[in-house]
């Protein structure tokens, strides 16, 4: 995992493509990570600064499971966001892997974007993470940035940046910047997306301009439905669910002004007993679920959806080497 992600075009599955454009002199291009506790406010962060929706933002711990590319395009710029899991300490072997993502990702970027929310005291965990920042080869350049401040006032930020900037000292690093933000009110979004693209290498845009997101839709619609579960179910199955798309593609024989996604899925849990509370009862749970899960797809994709949704048993899935395989992780 030591080397750059590769400047290339997007994947299939990106949402938008645009003509080529006349590109400024003194341009900039390349890759930031938001990285943090779990449940410090990456996800939402990444989505409010591409301006769409790209990434799971739960109150649960943990919820991010892959390394979701979100991109912000500026005349200047094109900034290309990398929102991975949170660390943490792992359990299963699917806490392992998601670790080694994390990891691997901090060797990949141009710039660190270090999430610490102001409503919480800077704790063990974040001391940790940034410590562990500060073990690589080579440190990229690390941006702090004070998450969430629209839940804390003036007095209680002020002590919480001080409390950032005593990290310096304490783990040997050094902020380029400490950038307090509110994805919730916009606060300081574009001084901090200033921020991150100052420490970009000057270059040409990685993806055609209008392009929000690389992730194929087959991965955005899984997430959809996996955060439609997870709002619901609570406390009940925390982290026992992943979603795997079995099959998707538009309806034969459909007029072409009345186009229909068909979209198989599968709910895959751990334990006969969890299948039961995501089912409810006769099925009206899973009836919801998937209702609230297609409208979010058709918002997503603009196009009027089927959604076929299964609950399926993998045992242990996430200790097992060959199911995590096969789902992807």
């Amino acid at each position: 995992m030591g080397r750059r992600p590769p400047r290339r075009r997007p994947r299939p599955g990106a949402h938008v493509t645009a003509e080529p454009r006349e590109i400024p002199a003194g341009h900039r291009s390349g890759f930031a990570c938001f990285v943090g506790r779990p449940n410090a406010g990456k996800s939402t962060l990444t989505n409010a600064l591409v301006g769409s929706k790209v990434a799971i933002a739960s109150a649960k711990p943990q919820t991010t499971r892959h390394a979701i590319r979100g991109i912000v395009n500026r005349p200047d710029a094109q900034l290309v966001l990398i929102d991975t899991p949170g660390l943490h300490r792992p359990r299963t072997l699917l806490g392992e892997r998601l670790n080694d993502l994390v990891r691997g990702t901090w060797t990949e970027v141009d710039v660190v974007g270090v999430c610490l929310p102001a409503d919480q005291r800077i704790g063990p965990g974040d001391t940790y993470l940034v410590g562990e920042l500060a073990k690589l080869p080579r440190t990229p350049p690390l941006v702090a940035v004070a998450t969430k401040s629209d839940l804390v006032g003036p007095t209680r930020m002020a002590e919480h940046l001080m409390a950032i900037q005593a990290l310096e000292e304490k783990l040997g690093i050094t902020w380029t910047d400490i950038v307090p933000v509110s994805s919730v009110t916009d606060d300081q979004l574009d001084v901090l997306a200033g921020t991150l693209v100052d420490r970009l290498p000057e270059g040409p845009p990685l993806y055609p301009e209008g392009v929000i997101t690389d992730e194929p839709e087959e991965t955005l619609v899984a997430e959809l439905i996996r955060e439609s579960v997870l709002e619901d179910v609570r406390d009940e199955l925390p982290h026992s669910i992943t979603v795997a798309v079995e099959e998707m593609g538009l309806r034969e024989g459909r007029p072409e002004d009345r186009p229909l996604l068909d979209v198989f899925a599968s709910l895959i849990v751990e334990r006969d007993s969890q299948k039961g509370i995501i089912i409810g009862h006769r099925g009206e749970r899973l009836r919801a679920l998937g209702e609230k899960s297609r409208r979010q797809i058709e918002a997503l994709l603009g196009t009027p959806v089927y959604l076929d949704l299964r609950v399926k048993v993998l045992k242990e899935w996430q200790r097992n080497p060959k199911h995590l395989n096969r789902l992807g992780f």
